[in-house]
């Protein structure tokens, strides 16, 4: 049997009855999820007026996109591990307090410098809200839905990719660019005040500590866990990070279109969001299993639906779909994390941000190398694969083991 049960059910308090009292938390953290998935997301389309703006060119602006990676690997682990045994509801206001005076701070930078530095800061509590969020979430239903709390909290990061970066991006365009990061600022303001009312004010784990968090790194599920997302989640990254360039070039599809291919995408990961925790909550590493497959499936697909418009578009919406392994993955890490609960739910990010990462740079090689645009989708192929291969590994090991 590959689950197995999670410590954190003798740290958590009885999940509340009464379905307000489970929901306005969830709504709260998904306020948050939703400034964050903005924030990461709306830049990408506002490169041309920050160029402009900041005078430097499009590729130093892009830049920024890296310096919020960057911010996010680099702030998951550490701030999980100095709030491991703070109260989470005062960790997750912290964290959304950061990444309001960061975005507040982007839309006020003077140069490239101040930029890159305060989009480091915005993307440093991303990963560790998501896991304390991710926590809190499962604390509040029975076990059998832990999934899809966690998805209701991670809710908006999806909503973000459909209607916030739209949002956001035509208010930079209207307002300009820095109003697009005051917006942003002001939704995580917002969270922050939601999750001070709404969420239940229980105590810190007083055991926990940064020498028993760092445990979690000798546990090697952990690690097979983090593998299956930072490798195998990869290759939905390396097919969208070059979609606009890829359809425009193949099957015709003009500026005017963008958004629609954009929004399909959003519209796949929400529907992927909500089916996935289901998916999770019966059967977690069997839809770890089944979703690698499917990403195989709908990643190598586009090989050829690239050329035909109409079938690429389906096949975009298919893509985001994939985005189903999340809740399963986030669970899995609470399950085998032991007391390192803070730090291993962080890390999934982390990998997420690397999946983003590796996934982007593999594709652009791929069409670099003159294999074609559509040469993402045999990335995104292999990328799976090779995900579902760490999968046989971690069955086998958690097997082996007991």
């Amino acid at each position: 049997m590959l689950e197995v049960s999670s410590s954190e059910a003798s740290l958590a308090v009885e999940p509340p009855q009464n379905r307000i009292d489970v929901a306005r938390p969830l709504i709260a953290m998904g306020v948050g999820s939703f400034a964050v998935g903005t924030s990461e997301f709306v830049i990408m389309g506002l490169l041309p007026e920050v160029s402009t703006d900041l005078a430097i060119s499009i590729p130093q602006a892009g830049h920024t996109i890296s310096a919020y990676a960057l911010g996010v690997v680099v702030g998951a682990p550490i701030l999980a591990l100095l709030g491991a045994g703070i109260s989470r509801r005062l960790m997750l206001m912290i964290l959304m307090g950061l990444f309001t005076l960061g975005n507040l701070a982007s839309a006020f930078a003077a140069d490239y410098y101040w930029m890159m530095a305060m989009r480091f800061v915005s993307g440093l509590p991303h990963g560790t809200y998501f896991g304390i969020a991710a926590l809190v979430a499962a604390s509040l239903v029975p076990v059998h839905k832990r999934a899809q709390a966690v998805a209701m909290a991670m809710f908006g990061l999806s909503l973000a990719t459909l209607a916030g970066v739209p949002l956001a991006a035509a208010l930079g365009q209207w307002l300009g660019w820095r109003f697009a990061f005051i917006f942003v600022a002001l939704i995580a303001f917002l969270s922050a005040a939601m999750i001070f009312y709404w969420l239940p004010d229980t105590p810190g784990d007083k055991s926990a500590s940064p020498r028993s968090e760092l445990a979690a790194l000798a546990n090697k599920q952990v690690w097979l866990t983090l593998g299956i997302g930072a490798i195998g989640f990869g290759g939905m990254f390396a097919v969208f990070s070059y979609v606009k360039p890829s359809l425009m070039a193949l099957a015709g599809l003009t500026e005017q279109g963008v958004p629609f291919i954009l929004a399909l995408f959003g519209a796949g990961m929400v529907v992927g969001n909500i089916v996935g925790a289901k998916m999770a909550d019966k059967n977690l590493m069997g839809s770890v299993r089944i979703t690698l497959i499917w990403s195989a499936l709908v990643l190598g697909a586009f090989v050829a639906s690239a050329h035909v418009l109409w079938i690429a578009c389906i096949n975009v919406f298919l893509v985001g779909t994939v985005v189903a392994i999340g809740p399963a993955l986030q669970i899995r890490l609470m399950d085998v994390a032991g007391k390192a609960q803070t730090l291993a739910a962080a890390l999934n990010h982390s990998a997420f941000n690397f999946a983003n990462a590796i996934g982007a740079l593999l594709g652009g090689w791929a069409i670099d190398l003159g294999l074609g645009w559509s040469s993402t989708g045999w990335v995104g192929l292999v990328l799976s694969i090779a995900g579902l291969g760490i999968y046989v590994l971690a069955k086998k090991d958690a097997l082996k083991n007991g």
